[in-house]
């Protein structure tokens, strides 16, 4: 079994759908529902995330029946929903806003996520841009694309390779433990450029897109990255852990580094996770 061009449109309606019904409604509106911290103060979540989610994986179900479903907000209250990740003959992981604490603030860059996953292979990713309304997507082995409300299509790829003084990186430094936080902390002058969007969904579609050169992370939870993993595979990009080991969705550790190519790669870790001295 996989997933055809079809069934990935059929997605993005799905997340095309509950942006319109049960995020966009509340954006900019947050004061009149509640929020709640999870893990922490940065790790928040409103009705709606709850909403969409719900949403989101009813549809699913329907359209996929029998489809084990891994939810970002589900997985919350049974972590066990976890284990399905690497064994499930067909799993999809939902992160139903990424990017909720912009969202709470009013900022336009949140994003909806699904990854479809094959006994534990990532085969299919979809980032859905509510604000925009236009989704990013990708089938393993044929490539990522973008395609706009309009229904206009167009081909992802991800930039050129440049010399690590001219990179720019979406790199945030602050869920790495110590000493490896100081370390990569001081060497973002090695960059060209970084910066850090608080959304995964929307430094992955700028990746795929080719307008920026690295995605940088240590936290690993498989709603924030397996639909963007493909996405920038597909666009051309290469990635692994810091160790250089390929990344899998049931992977929580062991860190994240997506660049251009395998070199740009190598040179990247050496700049960034190399301690001064």
């Amino acid at each position: 079994m996989k997933l055809s061009h079809a069934d990935a449109l059929t997605i993005g309606q799905i997340l095309a759908e509950a942006g319109r019904t049960e995020i966009m409604p509340w954006f900019r509106r947050v004061r009149e529902i509640e929020v709640r911290t999870k893990t922490s103060a940065f790790d928040v979540v409103t009705e709606a995330d709850e909403a969409a989610e719900r949403s989101i994986s009813a549809a699913l179900l329907g359209a996929f029946p029998g489809a084990a479903i891994i939810g970002e907000e589900g997985t919350s209250r049974d972590p066990s929903a976890l284990d399905q990740v690497g064994t499930a003959d067909l799993a999809f992981i939902i992160d139903p806003i990424d990017g909720t604490r912009n969202f709470t603030c009013g900022l336009p860059l949140f994003g909806s996520m699904v990854a479809a996953t094959m006994r534990g292979e990532i085969v299919f990713g979809a980032i859905h841009d509510p604000v925009c309304n236009d989704t990013a997507f990708a089938l393993r082995g044929e490539g990522a694309w973008l395609e706009t409300q309009g229904g206009k299509r167009y081909d992802l790829k991800v930039a050129a390779p440049v010399p690590v003084k001219e990179m720019d990186a979406v790199i945030g430094v602050n869920f790495l433990p110590e000493p490896l936080r100081a370390t990569a902390a001081g060497n973002l002058s090695k960059l060209g450029m970084s910066a850090w969007l608080r959304c995964a969904a929307h430094e992955y579609r700028m990746a795929a897109s080719g307008h920026c050169h690295l995605l940088f992370y240590n936290k690993l939870m498989p709603w924030d990255h397996a639909a963007g993993w493909l996405l920038h595979r597909e666009a051309g990009g290469y990635s692994a852990h810091f160790d250089g080991s390929p990344y899998k969705p049931a992977n929580l550790t062991g860190g994240l580094l997506c660049a251009p190519d395998e070199a740009s790669w190598h040179a990247a870790r050496q700049a960034i996770l190399t301690p001064a001295g």
